[in-house]
C-alpha cells in the first residue's frame, strides 16, 4: 500500500524549518537545500510545494503573520478600545525570543518585497488588515472626541510605524529597545494618541 502523505502538514513543516533558518542565518542561509536538510527531506522534495525560493519566502511570511494574528486574536478576545489596542501591540512587539525570531524573518522579507511586486502586495494586504484593526480600536478608545475621525488615520499610521520600526530596533539590539523599554514606549505613545482627542 502506498504511503499517504499529508501535503498540508509537509508544507507547514517546510515553512517552520525555513523560518527557523532565516531567524538564525538570514535569508541567504535559507537555501532550498538547507531547508530540505533541516526538514529531513531530500533536496528535490521542496519543488512540488515551493517551486522557487520566492514561493517559500512568501509562504514563510504568511506563516509568521498568521502566528502573530493567532496571538492577537487570543489576546484581544473580549476587549475593545485602548485595552484591545494595547493587547494587539504587545503581541506584535518583539518582546521575547520567539517574537524576535519572527522579526528576523519579516525584516528580510521586507527587503525582498522592495523589488518583488507580489511580495510587496502580500505585505500591503497584511498591513492594511492591521491598519483597520488599529483604526477601529482607536476610534472606540476615543469615542466622543470631535477630533477622532480627523486624526484617527494619522494616529493609527503612527502606531503601526512604531510597531514595525520596533522590529528593526529590537533585532539590531539597541540597549534602548529591550522589552521593558519597548513596553514603556508603547504606553507613552498610546497615552499621547488617546489624550490627543
Amino acid at each position: 500500500m502506498p504511503k499517504v502523505v499529508d501535503h498540508d502538514a509537509r508544507r507547514t513543516h517546510l515553512v517552520e524549518a525555513t523560518w527557523r533558518i532565516i531567524a538564525r542565518r538570514g535569508l541567504e542561509g535559507a537555501t532550498l537545500r538547507e531547508v530540505a536538510t533541516a526538514a529531513g527531506f531530500a533536496n528535490g522534495a521542496l519543488k512540488p510545494y515551493f517551486p522557487t525560493k520566492s514561493h517559500l519566502i512568501e509562504a514563510t511570511y504568511r506563516y509568521v503573520f498568521a502566528r502573530t494574528n493567532e496571538r492577537v486574536a487570543a489576546a484581544t478576545a473580549g476587549l475593545d478600545g485602548l485595552a484591545a489596542l494595547r493587547a494587539f501591540a504587545l503581541e506584535v512587539l518583539p518582546l521575547d525570543d520567539e517574537r524576535l525570531d519572527e522579526a528576523r524573518v519579516v525584516i528580510p522579507f521586507w527587503q525582498s518585497a522592495v523589488h518583488d511586486p507580489a511580495q510587496a502586495r502580500l505585505n500591503a494586504e497584511a498591513m492594511e488588515q492591521w491598519r483597520d484593526w488599529i483604526a477601529a480600536w482607536l476610534t472606540t478608545a476615543r469615542a466622543g472626541s470631535h477630533d477622532a475621525v480627523r486624526d484617527g488615520a494619522t494616529q493609527a499610521e503612527a502606531l503601526l510605524n512604531f510597531l514595525l520600526g520596533a522590529q528593526i530596533s529590537a533585532v539590531l539590539g539597541s540597549g534602548h529597545n529591550a522589552p521593558t523599554e519597548l513596553s514603556a514606549q508603547l504606553d507613552a505613545l498610546l497615552d499621547a494618541v488617546v489624550d490627543a482627542g
